[in-house]
């Protein structure tokens, strides 16, 4: 759970770090470096729902990108 609860962080906070990047100065560099840690963390994520005994729905969400793993520790907490 504890990899679960990282990698989802990480994940959305990459994803926002995209995005604020697209919409506002767009500099390369930071897509380069941010972009393949966000598809890590997506990874992971997913990897890590599938290990751990989870509900078919928490696994589901899991496969969601930016937002899956947050859903899924949600889903993971109402058991």
């Amino acid at each position: 759970m504890r990899i679960l609860r990282i990698a989802a962080a990480a994940e959305a906070a990459s994803l926002a770090l995209l995005l604020i990047n697209l919409f506002t100065v767009h500099i390369g560099g930071v897509s380069s470096l941010v972009g393949p840690l966000h598809g890590m963390a997506y990874l992971v994520t997913i990897a890590a729902t599938f290990l751990i005994p989870a509900p078919p729905a928490a696994r589901w969400l899991a496969l969601i990108p930016g937002i899956g793993g947050l859903l899924a520790l949600r889903r993971l907490g109402h058991r």
